[in-house]
């Protein structure tokens, strides 16, 4: 194992040699090159700090799918596109031919069994079950509830501390709290309060930044590198593992809590159930899942909510207020929307029917989740051969990457103005105040087909009641000389965060 060890360590000493001398030379425009031997992964390596960008360049210069190749010890190879047409295919028309698989799960093992990572009888369970919870008449009343408490005894107090002050303030931390927080009221009944003046640490909160940044690079890195990394606790796989435990010890923790209100080990009746919590419990009671346990199996499922209510809304909100700063005009005219659907009235009586009305702002938040998707890339293996749309062949050994970060700046999907921040570009045609509906394989920011986001329309309504009482009080300003890019992680955050500084609105 140690000779093992040495020999994936000097492979990749190599690479990276071999990477930095061909950064040193290369006087070319093409953005890859196949190299012997090593492939494109000297270009991946060196491009890996903007690896979204780099992949929409290659795009870019390919019609909307390119073979990487990686080194041909490795394993590497990955078949990258964002054409509609083929995401349609994948995603929809030949779904069953396109599971998760064996690759996803491998790289992905920290889902477990939740609705992210499961295939076949175990998704049909978990998307079921979820999708019921979700469709509940008093679901919609009950996060609307919540929302608007977090907001009033949470963020506004800690806005107008801020303000007060003066201070400037990393809005994607603040919206990560917030989101943390929220989800865990809903789904375990427990709000960890990470969102106050003192703004307290709070190990599961970081855990999922550092599990998110640790899955980016399995993309990136050898398979045998990464498990070695695993194996002997090194490098971002050590945090990796860390976050782990962390997950479980918080999850069980607050199941552990549930159970004694229950009694009779932890079991409860269907007519006692109320909450969310409950409802889960009691749902996924006696299922097991691929590990046989079903307590890990509901610990898994929790999971994947926590992550898919933390992380996907808190980057749609950091992405928006970043573009709003950029675009001071269309701020102006969001502000005036709400203003004028508020009236005369308290702007937190704006319900969840009073936010379908809000189509600037609904056009705002669509166009930010179509330039910086929080889940910018997915991973597929088809389970027999095929050939996709696009002419390309794939047998049951490809790796196939849908990136729908590339999508959004693509001219020919999205037009000339593909990079412009324009909410009227989701204004519908057929009448004023309408929203325009753009098909989910060309607006993939909720997934497509029949894997579509269960909680599409509960992540508007939380973004929409955060961007209303924010837009409402405040002019958000970033601060002067800060860097606003991607991060090195699987959900697309801001490396350095966002920076701003908060102006009352009189």
């Amino acid at each position: 194992m140690a000779l093992l060890y040495s020999l994936d360590m000097l492979l990749l000493c190599v690479l990276l040699f071999v990477s930095i001398s061909v950064f040193l030379y290369r006087r070319r425009s093409r953005p890859a090159t196949n190299w012997p031997v090593f492939g494109m992964a000297p270009d991946l390596i060196l491009n890996a700090y903007r690896v979204h960008d780099f992949a929409t360049d290659l795009l870019k210069q390919s019609n909307g799918t390119f073979m990487l190749k990686g080194p041909w010890f490795a394993n590497m190879d990955m078949l990258v596109t964002s054409d509609p047409t083929n995401i349609h295919y994948m995603l929809s028309k030949n779904f069953p031919n396109y599971p998760k698989g064996l690759e996803f799960r491998k790289i992905f093992d920290i889902l477990g069994d939740g609705i992210f990572n499961s295939d076949h009888e175990v998704w049909e369970i978990q998307r079921k079950t979820t999708m019921s919870l979700f469709k509940h008449p008093d679901f919609n009343s009950h996060l609307e509830k919540n929302i608007w408490n977090k907001i009033e005894k949470g963020l506004l107090p800690l806005l107008d501390l801020v303000s007060h002050n003066q201070q400037a303030i990393d809005l994607q931390e603040i919206f990560q709290r917030f989101t943390f927080d929220a989800i865990c009221a809903l789904l375990l009944d427990y709000d960890p309060e990470t969102l106050s003046v003192h703004l307290p640490y709070n190990a599961c909160e970081k855990a999922f930044t550092d599990a998110e940044e640790a899955l980016l690079w399995r993309h990136v890195l050898p398979e045998r590198v990464w498990k070695l990394q695993q194996r002997f606790g090194m490098g971002k796989e050590k945090k990796l593992t860390e976050a782990c435990k962390v997950f479980d010890e918080f999850i069980y923790k607050c199941l552990s809590r549930k159970e004694e209100e229950f009694g009779n080990d932890g079991r409860v009746e269907k007519e006692e159930t109320t909450g969310l919590l409950k409802s889960l419990m009691t749902s996924f009671q006696g299922q097991t899942g691929t590990s046989g346990d079903s307590r890990r199996f509901l610990k898994d499922t929790i999971l994947n909510l926590m992550i898919a209510g933390r992380d996907t809304t808190s980057t749609g909100l950091s992405w928006f207020f970043y573009l709003l700063a950029q675009n001071p005009s269309i701020e102006s005219k969001i502000r005036g929307e709400i203003e004028k659907e508020v009236g005369d009235a308290d702007w937190k009586s704006l319900g969840v029917k009073e936010l379908r009305g809000l189509v600037y702002l609904h056009g705002g938040l669509c166009e930010a989740l179509r330039l910086y998707p929080p889940v910018a890339l997915e991973h597929k293996s088809p389970y027999e051969a095929d050939v996709l749309p696009s002419g390309h062949a794939v047998n049951e050994n490809s790796k196939i990457i849908l990136s729908f970060y590339s999508m959004g700046r693509m001219e020919w999907i999205w037009g000339k103005d593909c990079m412009e921040f324009k909410p009227e570009r989701w204004f519908s045609e057929e009448g004023k105040g309408r929203v325009k509906h753009e098909p989910s394989y060309k607006f993939t920011a909720f997934h497509a087909g029949p894997r579509t986001c269960l909680g599409k329309e509960m992540g508007f309504i939380q973004m929409k009641m955060v961007a209303i009482a924010i837009i409402y009080h405040y002019h958000v300003e970033v601060v002067e000389g800060h860097k606003v890019c991607p991060g090195d992680s699987i959900i697309l955050q801001m490396k350095y965060g966002l920076k701003v500084r908060l102006v009352p609105i009189n």
